[in-house]
């Protein structure tokens, strides 16, 4: 999805003066006809392709943190040494290249072949329960590690693994193409040799015997298993909640089927004020239609966010033509209106239905795995069967800076956490310690977050919320539990580094204390 990038900058192959590039800094060039950066780290010079693989984001807007470099936008990490991308959301390595340094100049050369893993083959089968973010990530990990054996992937849905957040923004708004939402061909699977098995269901998992029923029949043995089942979305018992323009948002099918019935829609009402729900309004607007949003809360997001980054997105979506009924329950839905509890009617010929998803953990309860609101996993995602790992929307994990058991429904952690069950399979024994994060975007305003904060005594605010340029912190004391941002894209690569680094100095410079 990076597209072709206009070049700028030197010809680095045709070298620069050395002392133009100082210790931490990155310099945007091009060399052979490929955007190129340049960034000298200790006493190593790097050149690596100067565009994340993710979205095409400019890499020199990043955070350089040793060997590596995070990408601006959506925190993808690209190790400067081998371009792999060593951190969700990218999954495709950029470009690297040799540089020489030579009579006081720094000239880039060819590309770098891909350095040959070593292979292995313990175990000897994986199975992978999932075809969404973390079960394809932990499936293309499992092959860019070096693993051999056999992975059979396992799918519900009818469609290949698919760029989930962009069903709810650019691809439901009408401005993505089609080919953007497949994470990968079919092709690609073939070559990998990752045995894809799509619209079917595990019926069963024995965890003493290592075997899965599958939904066609077959029986599958495996030597490690991964569940990744996902979560579904809640549909309330609404009377008129099965009517043919009542949808959820879930799955590729489910954003298709909004997009057919949007076609012929008029006004839309959205019950529910979340993030999905949002979404879903600023791409229904971006399509033409009336949106309404009906929802409990006094502000959208609030609980999420705080009042006044809640109050700030409200006048966003306001602003771009959106209605609020807030404080309200919708009692029924027709075939042309929502009714809701004080009896007041709203047009809509298009109903969305966002009020969160629930945890898909039927397997793993049914297999005696223990659960708490989620799958329980310890800090290597394993379950308390041996050789099974969970991970993404069901596992409920300890959170590496407070130790709190946590469970959280996003995009990127999902990712990341295939990735690292992935490794784990393997023998690695590497801790899942990441940052949560996750984007959202409204219309051309989008809202990042980091870390976990269920609760807060403190909001500390840097900027303007109203001009949607600020960092926000949630604080229980002098202890920072997350942070969000708006236009404050390398603030918000810097927060997440000191939370991972336990540096509230950091933080508190980043959101001081207000007064």
């Amino acid at each position: 999805m990076s597209g072709n990038q206009e070049l700028s900058g030197p010809d680095l192959s045709q070298g620069i003066d050395q002392g133009s590039l100082a210790e931490g800094q990155m310099l945007v060039g091009h060399a052979a006809g490929e955007a190129v950066l340049l960034a000298r780290s200790g006493s190593k010079v790097f050149a690596i392709g100067a565009h994340c693989t993710h979205y095409g984001a400019p890499l020199a807007d990043g955070l350089l943190v040793g060997a590596t470099v995070r990408c601006p936008h959506h925190h993808a990490c690209f190790s400067l040494e081998s371009g792999e991308a060593i951190r969700a959301p990218a999954r495709d390595p950029v470009a690297c290249f040799d540089v020489e340094e030579r009579a006081g100049k720094l000239y880039v050369l060819g590309k770098r072949t891909a350095r040959e893993r070593a292979r292995t083959s313990v175990p000897e089968s994986i199975v992978i329960v999932g075809a969404g973010a973390a079960g394809n990530s932990a499936a293309e990990k499992l092959r860019r590690a070096g693993y051999a054996g056999k992975i059979t992937l396992i799918g519900a849905e009818d469609s290949l693994p698919v760029d989930r957040p962009n069903l709810s923004k650019d691809y439901l708004a009408g401005t993505a193409p089609e080919e953007w939402i497949p994470l990968r061909s079919v092709e690609f699977y073939q070559q990998q040799e990752i045995e894809l098995l799509l619209k079917i269901r595990v019926e069963s998992l024995d965890p003493s015997a290592k075997t899965v029923q599958l939904s066609n029949g077959t029986k599958l043995g495996y030597g490690a298993l991964l569940l990744a089942t996902g979560a579904s979305a809640i549909r309330p018992t609404l009377p008129g909640s099965d009517l043919s323009h009542v949808c959820t948002l879930r799955t590729l099918a489910d954003s298709r089927r909004i997009i057919e019935k949007s076609a012929g829609a008029k006004r839309a009402v959205l019950i529910g004020a979340g993030f999905i729900g949002l979404e879903v309004a600023a791409s229904l607007r971006a399509r033409g239609l009336e949106v309404t949003v009906v929802a409990p809360d006094a502000l959208p997001l609030g609980r999420v966010l705080g009042e006044a980054l809640g109050r700030a997105v409200q006048g966003l979506h306001e602003a771009h033509g959106v209605s609020f009924r807030l404080g309200a329950h919708a009692r029924a839905i027709g075939a042309q209106t929502v009714t809701l509890e004080d009896g007041s009617e709203l047009e809509a010929d298009l109903v969305v239905i966002g009020i969160g998803v629930r945890p898909s953990t039927e397997l793993a309860e049914a297999a005696g795995l223990s659960l708490d609101r989620g799958v329980l996993v310890d800090q290597y995602l394993r379950t308390s069967a041996p050789q099974v790992f969970a991970a993404g929307d069901i596992a409920r994990f300890p959170d590496a800076r407070t130790g709190d058991k946590i469970r959280v429904e996003h995009w990127v952690v999902a990712t990341r956490q295939g990735e690292t069950a992935a490794l784990n399979m393997l023998g690695k024994s590497v801790r899942f310690d990441a940052v949560p994060f996750f984007w959202s975007a409204h219309y051309d305003s989008t809202v990042s977050y980091l870390g976990h904060a269920g609760a807060w005594e403190r909001v500390d605010i840097a900027g303007s919320i109203e001009k949607l340029d600020c960092a926000i912190a949630f604080r229980k004391g002098d202890h920072t539990l997350a942070l969000a941002t708006i236009g404050r894209d390398r603030a918000s690569l810097q927060a997440e580094l000191a939370l991972e680094r336990h540096d509230e100095a950091t933080l508190h410079r980043l959101v001081p204390k207000s007064s």
